[in-house]
């Protein structure tokens, strides 16, 4: 198309309105009267609506990602699909068939093309009085769509043309083309190309084929009557006619248009993009006259994590959703952020942002409790600690399966998850400090009214969101350092200096032992630092990790808070965590390195005050339980091969009680232990044996088996 703004057609605008008053008096006359023209015109040019302006005009809002990409738009006031959009976002070959077909000479006229005004108005007069043809150029029919009206009126059309030549005065060429582009009706209630490109062929009209810019460039004559949807023949000659037009005019080759009517017509509407659909919702309700919302979330990755957060609801239950958040540790920014298995899901209550709704954290706050602890000087990693039954007041809190085992590292108890450990370090640090340092995480525990937190809190007896949770981790994964997390929709002050989350040695501490816990079965070890957690009744599983550049938060469980039998944090969500990362499409980044005063060293070789955790009023906590053979159970038989002559030895374990153990067998002593749990003991035959255990304190405990 030759330039739109020349010297040229400013030349010609004053002889162009001269002709445009000339035609005005001959259609006057044949309306059917003499009229002063001047008088007409500055009537009709009184009564046109104002000149839109690009900037204001009402369309749909577009919530975009990071890049610009479309992730979910929305109807105007009136229910309308009108995208905004320019002229170079769309495909150069649609413009140029577009003005071929339409108004060839429209980079040289003022508003109206002569020719075929003149065309138009002898076929008015040879057909009594009737419209043959309009002869609109693109301005004009932007002058039409603008006011609404139809055109096969000759009163309208007179109007059309003193408008088309005020849009001329008062817009370029450019924002005339954009009008058209944006307001054109392409059937119900879509409007512009944009919308039209989305709603037939589900893409951006940023590259559109031969077939499809025909079909675009046709629809608006008929947009009704030819909608491929509703009418698919008339749609099929409607964009051949303009295949054919174009190889008569030069734009495409025969063979071109050939190929082109053999390409398959669109049989229905497509549904508009809904990514990131409640974060949009958000958005919109936080900007309500924006044209444009901007996300910081990527587009390509937040359909990857959508589609695997609803397959995998899909394998655990029809009522689960899965919410699912990606950050950014060095910036904030959330990269993706799915609030459910799907937003219309009706069973699931897909329209509820799990990312937002407050739940209980289960486990995943363990990290910070020993965190607090390895800050605090009160423990090394290889730090031994007590997993035995202990009560603080009527608080009595138990292991998630039941058992205790006995002596073990601060590393054990937190790859473990053990929840007594985890009860015993935040009683000495303190469940304040806890929930104050959540707090410079950006977090927002909620607590009921007028109380205190108590040490439930670190096994889950707290609100917390998603969110907060990826915040808290994400502070961990950068040495301690908070970061604000950010999503496009609200811009909240950040502190200047933020005060740290935990100290860099004890957050490499974190790390190193998270790094350390086992993956699930679809996982690898050591790619990530990750913890998960279940609530109460299976409730919530959730699953948290971080590389050393992104932190991931997963939660599983059904938004009305019923439980979900056997749902499980390592079942349901690591492994959604695990693919999750995979679709990063970057190669998973190394944790940070260890910084100055990290402490390499086994329990031996610690420093006599850290190599057994000792809570500072360790009298006042400790209720020691009487000892209890774990294994093997009273009244079993063993197969120890003791017949074949190649008898097995019997490991003897024993759960609570005070080390050390001594064990017997028949009465008579076979071994001792300052902290093992277990001892080995070689039978002479088969037969009846009782198997007893006295710890420290003189409890004692016995089974009967038979061996064989």
């Amino acid at each position: 198309m030759p330039a739109i703004d020349s010297k040229a057609v400013r030349s010609r605008r004053r002889l162009s309105r001269l002709a445009a008053a000339g035609l005005i008096v001959l259609l006057a006359l044949g309306v059917g009267g003499v009229v002063t023209t001047r008088t007409m015109i500055a009537g009709i040019a009184a009564d046109l609506p104002p000149t839109p302006d690009l900037a204001t005009l009402p369309v749909s809002t577009a919530v975009v990602d990071r890049a610009g990409l479309l992730l979910r738009p929305f109807t105007t006031s009136g229910g309308r699909w009108r995208l905004p959009v320019t002229v170079g976002e769309v495909d150069r070959h649609f413009i140029d068939m577009l003005v071929a077909y339409e108004d060839r000479n429209f980079a040289s006229h003022h508003g109206i093309d002569w020719l075929s005004m003149l065309r138009a108005a002898g076929q008015f007069a040879g057909a009594g009085g009737h419209v043959v043809s309009g002869g609109s150029t693109l301005t004009m029919q932007v002058a039409r769509l603008i006011e609404g009206e139809p055109t096969r009126d000759l009163n309208a059309k007179i109007r059309q043309i003193v408008h088309a030549d005020q849009l001329e005065r008062q817009l370029s060429k450019t924002q005339i083309l954009t009008l058209y582009l944006t307001l054109a009706p392409y059937g119900g209630n879509i409007e512009g190309i944009r919308a039209a490109s989305l709603a037939y062929f589900g893409k951006e009209p940023t590259r559109l084929t031969t077939a499809e810019s025909a079909l675009l460039v046709a629809l608006p004559q008929s947009p009704e009557a030819r909608r491929p949807d509703l009418h698919p023949a008339a749609a099929l000659a409607g964009r051949n006619m303009v295949l054919d037009r174009m190889v008569s005019q030069g734009v495409i080759s025969a063979e071109e248009s050939a190929s082109a009517k053999l390409e398959p017509m669109p049989s229905a509407r497509l549904q508009f993009p809904m990514l990131a659909a409640h974060l949009a919702q958000e958005a919109v309700a936080a900007h309500p006259n924006a044209r444009q919302v901007a996300l910081t979330v990527d587009r390509r990755l937040q359909a990857a994590l959508e589609r695997l957060g609803a397959a995998h609801a899909t394998e655990i239950g029809p009522k689960v959703s899965v919410a699912i958040v990606v950050a950014d540790q060095a910036s904030g920014n959330i990269l993706a952020s799915v609030g459910s298995a799907g937003y219309l899901a009706q069973e699931s209550n897909g329209f509820v942002d799990m990312t937002m709704a407050v739940r209980s954290p289960g486990s995943t706050l363990k990290p910070l409790i020993y965190g607090l602890g390895f800050e605090l000087g009160l423990a090394h990693p290889e730090s031994l600690i007590e997993d035995r039954p202990t009560a603080f007041g009527g608080y009595v809190p138990v292991n998630f399966d039941g058992f205790s085992h006995g002596t073990v590292t601060i590393r054990q108890a937190l790859t473990e998850s053990l929840n007594i450990p985890a009860v015993v370090v935040l009683d000495a640090v303190g469940t304040a400090r806890l929930v104050a340092r959540m707090h410079r995480a950006d977090a927002n525990p909620l607590l009921p009214d007028n109380t205190a937190p108590g040490l439930a809190v670190g096994l889950g007896g707290v609100g917390v969101t998603l969110r907060d949770l990826v915040s808290i981790y994400a502070a961990i994964g950068r040495g301690g350092t908070p970061v604000h997390l950010k999503d496009g929709v609200t811009v909240l002050p950040e502190a200047a200096d933020p005060a740290p989350v935990l100290d860099p040695v004890a957050a490499w501490y974190v790390s190193n032992i998270l790094a350390d816990v086992p993956p699930p079965l679809s996982g690898s070890p050591g790619r990530i630092a990750f913890k998960t957690g279940t609530s109460y009744g299976y409730r919530d599983a959730w699953a948290i990790g971080y590389d050393g550049k992104t932190v991931i938060g997963v939660w599983v469980g059904r938004p009305d808070g019923e439980p979900v039998p056997g749902i499980a944090g390592i079942v349901a969500a690591a492994p959604i965590l695990f693919e999750s990362f995979d679709k990063l499409g970057t190669p998973v980044a190394p944790l940070r390195s260890a910084p100055p005063g990290v402490l390499f060293a086994s329990n031996p070789e610690l420093p006599e005050p850290l190599r057994r955790f000792r809570h500072p009023n360790d009298d006042m906590v400790a209720r020691k339980a009487a000892p209890q053979i774990a294994f093997p159970a009273d009244g079993v038989d063993l197969d120890l091969g003791l017949r074949s002559g190649a008898g097995r030895a019997l490991i003897v374990k024993v759960r609570n009680g005070v080390a050390p153990f001594t064990f017997f067998a028949n009465g008579a002593p076979f071994g001792q232990s300052a902290f093992a749990r277990q001892d080995s003991w070689t039978p002479d035959g088969p037969g009846f044996v009782t198997l007893s255990v006295v710890d420290a304190e003189g409890r004692s405990d016995a089974v009967k088996v038979f061996l064989d």
